[in-house]
């Protein structure tokens, strides 16, 4: 049938591909060829790719031999143009890290060193580091204002209200300061409902800690408004102002050390006790009614205030003998500084002045000075700590014999019975009459049997003194009852 004859699938000859085939071979061929095409593309791009990082790599490498100081200069000049064009923070940052690279190249490059042997020769690399150190102060001069530098401000002025010393005048000065700072805060923030609460709510009394507070107050009031350096920059430069303005009336302000040293003893009342005088300088004639009357403050007061060494003298020998422990802290404070006179006054307090015997112990050994010795020894033994009581003993046996005896009358006044055998073995042994009738008298002073037979029992026909003691001892033995 032709019918089915057409409709019989015709088979391909040798060589030949059906319709189906050729379109698969194609597709095939197709994507064969583009997977080649591409890979061959990407390995193309891979290798330019390659080329261009070597190339950056070179220009890279290149670079710091490629900066000159003439590049420098114009990069400099393109620096200060942005500098001057600069209006906001950001464009001031903008222009720092400019800077910064600039800096970076300039230290990296290899620029020509100036002849050592032309003092005239011009170095590029100073020249250029001066004119960036330059720019860069022009840049931070640019900035702010800022408001912690208000703040900052704020603090100083605290400070200086709490560790100055004001005068009756000056506390009102200063009060007077706060005052008009506080009113010119509040001008500033007048817009402000919740700013202007806060200061207004900061009223000072006059007193130091509420001018304290009140600049607290305002430190506190600056830093929550959160001001911006470029928006709000009128309102800082405002507060600046206003701060400043307050520097300068503390400045003004009337401080203690302004004053003339009498012009202070006069604000203290120093002077107050004179009538009509009769010794000069008036300073003295005070002095004489302050101790009478035991004014040992004004006493200290006019010790620390006048310079001459005649006031000086005169003032510690009335603190000497007004044997007042409230000079206690002043003399202690000189007595560390081997001040004889102070060391005295100390003695003088007695028990008063315990707290200083482990000073005054630590010169016992200072045999260099025997002045120092000698008012020291005595001060303890005035004081009578039995601490002081070995190292005493100890210099019965030193070299000096005009220091000795101090050691051994200070171990009277103490009256420690431990130094009775040293005192006992003085007495017998030393070769100084002087130090055996001191050794004698303080073994009356300790008044035990022992101590009062050892002196008794005692013969010493070649020194007066000497048997001066042992007569006084046996006396005290027949007619006082020693004690144990």
């Amino acid at each position: 049938m032709t019918d089915g004859d057409d409709e019989t699938p015709t088979e391909a000859t040798d060589g030949e591909k059906t319709p189906g085939e050729e379109e698969a071979a194609d597709e095939s061929e197709t994507t064969d060829e583009s997977g080649e095409t591409d890979g061959e593309e990407e390995t193309v791009d891979d290798e330019e790719t390659d080329d261009e990082e070597t190339d950056d790599e070179k220009s890279a490498a290149d670079a710091s031999s490629e900066v000159t100081a003439e590049g420098l200069d114009e990069r400099l000049d393109a620096a200060e143009e942005k500098l001057d064009a600069a209006e906001t923070e950001a464009d001031l940052d903008e222009v720092e890290q400019t800077l910064d690279i600039i800096a970076a190249d300039l230290e990296a490059a290899d620029l020509p060193e100036p002849d050592e042997d032309d003092d005239d020769a011009e170095d590029p690399r100073e020249e250029l580091e001066s004119r960036l150190s330059d720019l860069r102060d022009d840049l931070e001069s640019q900035r702010g204002p800022y408001a912690e530098d208000v703040v900052g401000n704020v603090e100083e002025a605290k400070t200086k209200i709490e560790e100055t010393r004001w005068t009756d005048r000056g506390e009102d000065e200063i009060a007077e300061a706060v005052e008009s700072f506080l009113d010119a805060v509040a001008d500033i923030f007048e817009e402000d409902d919740e700013s202007d609460a806060v200061v207004d709510a900061a009223v000072s009394s006059g007193d130091e800690s509420d001018l304290v507070s009140s600049l607290d107050a305002v430190a506190k009031t600056v830093e929550s408004a959160s001001l911006d350096p470029d928006d709000d920059e009128e309102t800082i430069a405002a507060l600046l102002e206003a701060t400043e303005s307050l520097e300068s009336d503390l400045e003004d302000a009337q401080e203690w050390d302004d004053l003339e040293t009498r012009e202070q003893l006069e604000a203290e009342g120093f002077y107050a006790v004179l009538g009509h005088y009769k010794d000069y300088p008036p300073e003295w004639s005070a002095l004489k009614e302050h101790e009478k009357r035991g004014n040992v403050e004004m006493v200290l007061l006019a010790l620390d205030s006048l310079q001459s060494d005649f006031m000086e003298e005169h003032c510690l020998e009335a603190i000497t003998r007004m044997n007042d422990a409230r000079a206690f802290d002043a003399m202690h404070q000189r007595a560390q500084k081997r001040d004889k006179p102070s060391i005295k006054a100390l003695g003088k307090m007695g028990s008063g002045a315990l707290d200083a015997v482990e000073t005054l112990v630590d010169y016992v050994d200072t045999d260099k000075d025997p002045a120092l010795q000698k008012v020291t020894f005595k001060a303890l033994g005035e004081i009578g700590s039995e601490e002081a009581t070995q190292p005493l003993a100890d210099k019965l046996v030193m070299d000096n014999d005009n220091v000795r005896p101090h050691a051994a009358r200070a171990l009277g006044l103490i009256g420690d019975t431990r130094a009775v055998d040293p005192l006992t073995d003085t007495l017998e042994d030393d070769a100084s009459p002087n130090v055996r009738a001191s050794a004698a008298w303080a073994l009356r002073q300790i008044g035990t049997e022992k101590a009062l037979k050892a002196v008794a029992d005692h013969s010493d026909e070649n020194s007066f003194i000497v048997q001066h003691e042992v007569d006084r001892a046996k006396q005290s033995l027949e007619t006082t009852p020693p004690t144990a």
